[in-house]
């Protein structure tokens, strides 16, 4: 089943109820971590509830944490930081797994061979563990953690679009822009770039659902972002304690990450795809 509203013919693509019930899902929490502060019904550190794991009710409609406070509110506060800090670290190893990954495949000889002999050997150190011992080594702050996970995924955003861009730099229409004495930056930007834009946005999407993941295991870890702010990870550890309850304040941030996640996925498994004109 395809969408096929006027609308989207006039953009020119067409994308089936799976990706864009994916892509709502993803709209819906970027339009919550823009617009927190206004939408929380409550401070997000303040007490309200002197009853701690609060059920459900109309006050509070996702109940409270461990000491009360409001999780609606602390979940959406959340969002800032879960998708702000992944958008922000995929966005960096993309930008300079990619960047690298063109350079290396024009360039060629033994740069090539040593930068990818450098990143493959960093690209084989667990993520967690790399993650883990960076903050740890230099504590956590909002900086640290964005560079570490664009450190920890960029090796494999160069694998990736070096392999792409290689198959591209052997195709004719480069060899004549080679020829006609076009430097590597034109050859990049005009020639090879373009025609891999759309692998490597799929890519993105793909290592954004790792970077969330990451993040969350840090946070679960007591190593993410620190209290008083708390990303989803860090409001499922510091109300762990109500699993045994059934706790609204473990099980909904739980559910905001798996939402996150899948509908990422499902928006990578169904992008929209270019409509031919009948002409062609």
């Amino acid at each position: 089943m395809t969408l096929t509203a006027p609308a989207a013919r006039r953009l020119g693509f067409r994308m089936n109820a799976v990706g864009a019930v994916g892509a709502a899902i993803i709209l819906f929490w970027i339009v919550v971590a823009i617009f927190a502060p206004l939408l929380s019904p409550y401070p997000v550190g303040k007490i309200v509830d002197f009853d701690y794991y609060g059920p459900m009710s109309a006050k509070f409609w996702l109940g409270t944490d461990y000491l009360g406070r409001d999780m609606l509110s602390r979940i959406m506060m959340g969002a800032r930081y879960t998708v702000g800090i992944s958008l922000a670290g995929v966005t960096f190893a993309c930008f300079i797994g990619v960047t690298l990954g063109m350079i290396a495949a024009v360039v060629g000889g033994w740069f090539d061979a040593a930068l990818s002999r450098f990143l493959d050997a960093l690209n084989s150190i667990p993520s967690l563990m790399f993650g883990l011992v960076v903050v740890a080594a230099v504590g956590s702050s909002l900086t640290v953690l964005i560079v570490t996970l664009a450190v920890i995924y960029a090796p494999g955003s160069y694998r990736f679009a070096r392999a792409l861009a290689v198959n591209i730099n052997a195709m004719d229409f480069v060899t004549v822009a080679r020829a006609r004495g076009e430097g590597i930056v034109y050859t990049i930007r005009e020639e090879i770039l373009p025609n891999i834009v759309g692998p490597v946005l799929a890519d993105l999407g793909l290592r954004f659902v790792f970077i969330v993941l990451l993040l969350s295991g840090l946070s679960f870890l007591g190593l993410g972002v620190q209290p008083p702010e708390a990303d989803w990870g860090a409001l499922v550890r510091e109300n762990i304690g109500g699993l045994s309850f059934g706790a609204p304040a473990v099980v909904f941030p739980s559910i905001a990450i798996a939402s996150l996640t899948i509908s990422v996925n499902m928006l990578i498994d169904n992008l929209p795809r270019r409509i031919r004109d009948r002409s062609e």
